[in-house]
């Protein structure tokens, strides 16, 4: 779960200047949305992510939110503790990620000229739709 989410996060951040990108102007598709090193560097990236969050010490706020004192256990109880998940799981699971990662960015890639030109549209569609409207700032009759 976690590693489709790690996807999803950057595949919606390369998205987003496209998602951005002002009216008529043709899409220039980043490179690094076909480049094979460049996967493997968010693979990288995904994995010491995964695992800093693995040990991230949750269980101070378990006892807050259970409305009870602290313990040392509590302070040594960590996201993967509460998880069950080892470190060794975490890396099979991104590694296993790989060729989804992989194929989202290829299909992304492909698709970012014909999302361009729908948003295109869109943006000329709202700007005729929304032309005759009354502006906040015009004076009342």
């Amino acid at each position: 779960m976690l590693h489709r989410l790690a996807a999803f996060a950057l595949i919606a951040g390369l998205a987003a200047p496209v998602a951005a990108a002002p009216g008529h102007e043709p899409i220039r598709i980043p490179p690094e949305l076909t480049d094979p090193e460049f996967v493997e560097r968010i693979t990288g990236m995904t994995e010491a992510l995964s695992k800093a969050l693995l040990n991230l010490p949750v269980g101070e706020i378990e006892a807050a939110a259970q409305g009870r004192p602290v313990t040392e256990q509590d302070r040594n109880r960590t996201l993967g503790d509460v998880g069950r998940i080892s470190g060794q799981e975490l890396e099979r699971q991104v590694s296993e990620a790989k060729p989804q990662i992989e194929a989202a960015m290829q299909a992304l890639s492909k698709s970012l000229p014909a999302m361009s030109k729908a948003l295109s549209k869109m943006a000329e569609e709202l700007e005729r739709a929304t032309a005759n409207l009354p502006q906040p700032g015009y004076p009342r009759r």
